[in-house]
């Protein structure tokens, strides 16, 4: 493609993100100095959005259809399997956000000339160098714990004449030895915040996350403001979805370490929840998440749907209960097993009755505290918070 037609393409990008409100004025200059093409690799698999798939693209094959994912608003997976499969393999386990993801996550940071950002999970570099370009290079950390990743992001970073310093480390761990910041940003989803991201933190300063149950794979942006006695608080502001941090990716074992037998063995009954009021529209669902803040270590899914029937899955974490809801269409009732210790469905029930009846709150209702004892989460008010 002639450089032209990429320009024009980068170009349109720019104008949308603005159009929607995820790019503002004042991180346009970085948006137009750091283009996010030069930090992918030859090899990507973007994810397209016309055919719900992720496709493999290399830029000395395709390199118009490379540049055209490039500068688009769809995410690319750049490693799969913790670097084990060099080509396309069966987890992807590290990417390139969304630029509207990316440019709402850097408003929401609310940076300001002369501060000091650490941000977990350098990933390509590209977020990195978007704050270095606005804060100078000096200002900025990032944290990367895959030896691979780190070491393409710092010489991307280099190549672009941005000397970034990239740590390789755990970024649970945070920056001890780099003293306190005035912000941290984190690019991978956490079930629990780290202390060390607090200590890392200024009284005053803002660590901005993806976070989330083990219920699903989607995450919340929540915004904590560090106090002077080392908790932070703050509310959620809407959906995400980001690989987690390795240390806290889900411990689910996999429907068949479970339902050994089938279903026969399992209590029966039945409910009159339907498929639509515990699943909601759309992938990002304030129900889901809310299930998933009362009914702790547990995790759900749903299967297709077959001939209009769907079965819906929920698994313990910590022992091995189950249930499952089996929506039919045209049916008032469904059938419901549960087997093991926990009544899982009786739970996720009753939190599906307790989001309701406190008038079916949206992300924005939900707040997080973290101290040194650990988390709590509440709706409205902190002092009606409860144990995550």
């Amino acid at each position: 493609m002639a450089l032209d037609g990429v320009e024009e393409e980068r170009s349109e990008l720019g104008r949308s993100l603005l159009e929607r409100r995820h790019l503002t004025a004042d991180w346009m200059p970085s948006f137009t100095a750091v283009p996010r093409s030069a930090f992918l690799p030859k090899r990507m698999w973007p994810y397209d959005m016309d055919t719900g798939r992720t496709v493999t693209v290399d830029l000395g094959d395709e390199p118009g259809l490379w540049f055209s994912y490039a500068n688009s608003d769809v995410p690319i997976v750049t490693q799969w399997d913790d670097g084990r499969s060099k080509g396309r393999g069966t987890v992807p386990t590290s990417s390139a956000s969304m630029p509207s993801v990316v440019f709402r996550m850097l408003q929401d940071l609310e940076v300001e000339a002369g501060q000091r950002v650490l941000e977990i999970g350098t990933g390509t570099g590209w977020n990195a160098a978007l704050l270095a370009h606005r804060l100078g290079h000096e200002n900025v950390v990032s944290i990367e714990v895959d030896s691979a990743v780190s070491a393409a992001a710092r010489e991307r970073c280099a190549r672009f004449g941005v000397p970034l310093l990239v740590l390789e480390r755990d970024g649970e761990d945070g920056d001890e030895a780099g003293g306190r910041y005035d912000r941290i940003i984190a690019t991978a989803g956490v079930r629990q915040i780290p202390a060390a991201w607090i200590r890392d933190t200024k009284p005053g300063g803002i660590v901005l996350a993806p976070w989330g149950t083990h219920f699903r794979n989607e995450d919340a942006l929540v915004r904590l403001n560090v106090s002077d006695n080392g908790t932070a608080e703050g509310r959620f502001l809407g959906p995400v979805e980001f690989m987690k941090i390795r240390a806290q990716r889900s411990p689910f074992a996999g429907h068949d370490a479970y339902v050994t037998d089938g279903v026969s063995g399992a209590d029966r009954g039945t409910t009159t929840v339907t498929e639509d009021e515990l699943l909601g529209a759309g992938r990002f669902t304030p129900t889901r998440f809310a299930i998933g803040l009362r009914v702790r270590d547990c995790h759900h899914t749903e299967a297709e749907k077959r001939d209009g029937a769907r079965p819906v899955w929920f698994y313990g974490l910590t022992d091995r209960s189950w249930a499952c809801v089996m929506f039919r269409d045209g049916r008032e009732e469904s059938q419901v097993w549960q087997s093991g210790p926990r009544r899982l469905w009786d739970e996720v029930a009753a939190a599906l009755a307790w989001w309701r009846s406190a008038a079916e709150p949206g992300f924005e209702r939900f707040g997080l505290t973290v101290t040194e004892d650990g988390q709590r989460v509440w709706l409205d008010v902190p002092s009606e918070a409860w144990d995550i």
